[in-house]
């Protein structure tokens, strides 16, 4: 076995790990008081706008409330290379518009740059604090990193999702690529970014979880 797929088949077993640790049923939030569009942001990185802005999952997740009858209207704010202190740095921009609910999906590049973990944990609660001072209703999405930079960070980095979910009482995806991460028939060419089939995937499982916020 080369390294290379040593290492993908250590990342395999640690995801397993941990995600099996997580808890899976979804916490509902608050109902909308009338019929109005649940206006839903995706505060996000590159994998909220892979393979494309019009394929991703957020536009699957757009599919899905129509599909369902949801009225409600979800908006992709996602950018290539952020990570938590770019999110943090483009909040009030991505949510001039005071949606209802937040999907926060943030986190993946810190992990693979190593950022300090309670660097990622500030930036990401920080985010979570100043939506709910505008009455914003938060979806967090749970990300796990590979042992780049060892294991321990990968155990710290898993952490701080939980951790900030149960500090807030905010609903959590445990972790947004299950099924995906490193299944090459759900990726790009890149073996990182979701492809098509990859953000339908991504959508089914954020799906169960945002459900309950805007219906």
């Amino acid at each position: 076995m080369d390294i290379a797929r040593f290492r993908l088949s250590t990342y395999a077993l640690l995801l397993a790990l941990l995600v099996s640790s997580c808890g899976s049923a979804a916490t509902t939030g608050p109902s909308s008081p009338d019929s109005r569009a649940q206006r839903v942001v995706v505060l996000g990185d590159s994998l909220a706008v892979s393979p494309s802005r019009d394929r991703s999952f957020p536009a699957q997740l757009n599919a899905r409330a129509q599909a369902a009858r949801v009225p409600a209207a979800i908006a992709n704010a996602g950018v290539s290379g952020d990570t938590s202190e770019d999110g943090l740095e483009r909040f009030d921009a991505a949510l001039a518009s005071n949606p209802d609910v937040l999907v926060l999906e943030l986190g993946a590049n810190d992990g693979l740059q190593g950022v300090d973990v309670n660097a990622v944990e500030r930036n990401l609660g920080t985010i979570i604090e100043r939506a709910r001072a505008r009455h914003i209703d938060v979806l967090l999405c749970g990300m796990e990193t590979p042992p780049l930079h060892g294991f321990q960070y990968s155990i710290a980095f898993h952490g701080i999702f939980p951790r900030l979910a149960a500090r807030y009482s905010i609903p959590l995806v445990p972790f947004l690529l299950a099924g995906v991460a490193l299944n090459p028939d759900l990726n790009t060419s890149d073996g990182i970014h979701p492809n098509a089939d990859g953000a339908s995937r991504i959508a089914d499982t954020v799906w169960p979880y945002l459900a309950p916020l805007i219906s």
